[in-house]
């Protein structure tokens, strides 16, 4: 049996990537001597063998070809190491396109426009009070009105257009949206992946002349197979093809979406298509435009809002809402620090790179990789502590604040600085100080919403931190 066979046949229960995909790495991954990958969120190591790199150089020059290729793309994807480029659609897609609305005519009216009428479209009038305007926004050839008598939610909203739209592909769009021209097209050769059952373009936020800010909804720049605990957890369905029948499959009752949901209930759906074994993609290619609050008042209101989702998500799906996740020699080096105790620092680190370094260096990473991987972790947990203790306990970072005699100083100005740097996690822009205060802000925001969903559904579920041992996952 040649190397190319045994390849194929070690991976025959993998559902190959079909032919005319193109794959690109993810930015994490090194591609290091002996045929070594690197990267990857959670970072993990693989090794090819002979066959495989051969079938990699193929990849990297043109589209899979072949069940072997296909196998070995897909492993790549699922792993967070590769991602799938795919062929432009040879047909228009089977689609309708799903608006649910409540009021907000005009900006119903500028989505309608923005679509162009490329694709039916099925409004859905969630109980809006000015009927008659939206009545008048959908009076438009190839725009469907539904309307429900009373409000029943978003959930409810898109159950009720799964049972009305019959087509393969549903866009689902949220009225406040702008897509870019051809984010359809650009979106569903994804679904020539017979096992992709949605995909998510970047929501960014529509220009308006204020002070830029980043959308709340904007999930990163990289592309991601979408999963609990990946790089790209979920995405919103403000914005969000799917596969109608794959949908389905994973409701109840004709019910795709859980109408007992009224925030979260896309996390939900995403989660559920995961757990049967669907992929999902997060492809930052293609975006669409979305009106952000036009006041911190309302972008804290929304947070808080999504907050409370936690809870109900962390009981459906137990495991897939922690909110920290942190390896504890990581864990002990930034209290050493925080203490300013140069011991406790040294073992954390000591350990951390017993823990990381040393199974990398013997997967083949060369040392000074593997050191920084280390440092790379111990920062990072630093950065999301913060973000936690932000969320969760602010009036205790106040207090540790206050002023209490010379020998306070260090303590405040290394939790000054973790408070910095959890601000500007993301880059601070030309105004530093002030964005790193509106994300505290919302932080704070978000993690008030979280206890308030706590107490509701009586369960401590997403507050709880999620300690676990360093482990360098290998293919």
């Amino acid at each position: 049996m040649t190397e190319d066979a045994a390849l194929a046949t070690t991976l025959s229960a993998v559902d190959p990537l079909p032919s005319g995909f193109r794959m690109v790495p993810d930015v994490s991954v090194r591609l290091l001597p002996g045929n070594v990958w690197w990267g990857g969120t959670p970072s993990r190591v693989m090794r090819l063998t002979p066959a495989g790199a051969r079938l990699w150089q193929q990849l990297e020059s043109g589209p899979v070809t072949g069940r072997a290729a296909g196998v070995l793309a897909r492993r790549l994807t699922d792993a967070g190491l590769a991602h799938p480029r795919p062929p432009r659609p040879e047909t228009r897609p089977n689609l309708t396109v799903v608006i649910p609305v409540l009021d907000r005519a005009d900006m119903l009216t500028r989505c309608l426009d923005a679509l162009g009428g490329d694709y039916p479209v099925v409004v859905i009038d969630d109980g809006s009070a000015d009927a008659a305007a939206i009545t008048a926004a959908t009076d438009r050839p190839g725009v469907t009105l539904v309307r429900h008598d009373r409000n029943q939610g978003p959930a409810a909203a898109r159950n009720t257009a799964l049972r009305v739209v019959r087509t393969e592909l549903i866009a689902f769009l949220d009225s406040d949206c702008v897509p870019e021209p051809g984010w359809i097209d650009g979106l569903a050769g994804h679904f020539a992946d017979p096992v992709v059952a949605a995909v998510a373009p970047r929501i960014v936020t529509l220009p308006d002349g204020r002070h830029p800010r980043r959308c709340g909804l904007d999930l990163g720049e990289r592309p991601a197979r979408v999963q609990p605990r990946g790089a790209v957890a979920f995405v919103p369905t403000a914005a969000l093809l799917v596969r109608r029948g794959a949908v389905i499959d994973v409701g109840w009752d004709g019910e795709a979406f859980d109408p007992g949901l009224r925030v979260g209930e896309d996390v939900d759906l995403v989660w559920r298509l995961h757990e049967a074994g669907w992929r999902v993609r997060y492809d930052p290619a293609v975006r669409v435009a979305h009106e952000e609050p036009a006041s911190l008042r309302r972008l804290l209101a929304r947070r808080f809002r999504y907050g409370t989702s936690a809870a109900p998500l962390a009981e459906l799906h137990p495991g897939s809402v922690p909110p920290l996740i942190v390896h504890p020699w990581a864990v002990l080096a930034v209290l050493g620090l925080l203490a300013r105790r140069p011991l406790v620092v040294l073992a954390g680190v000591v350990g951390s790179a017993a823990t990381v370094a040393v199974p990398l260096d013997r997967a083949g990473v060369p040392a000074d990789l593997a050191l920084g991987a280390t440092a790379a972790g111990i920062h990072r947990t630093a950065v999301e502590s913060g973000r936690y203790a932000t969320q969760f306990a602010a009036p205790v970072l106040l207090a540790a604040a206050l002023p209490g005699g010379r020998r306070r100083w260090g303590r405040r100005l290394a939790l000054a600085a973790l408070l910095l740097a959890t601000g500007l996690r993301d880059g601070g822009g030309r105004r530093p100080l002030r964005t790193a205060a509106a994300r505290l802000a919302d932080d704070i925001a978000y993690g008030a919403g979280v206890y308030t969903g706590c107490l509701r559904h009586r369960t401590w579920m997403p507050l709880r931190p999620k300690v676990v041992r360093p482990r360098m996952r290998g293919n």
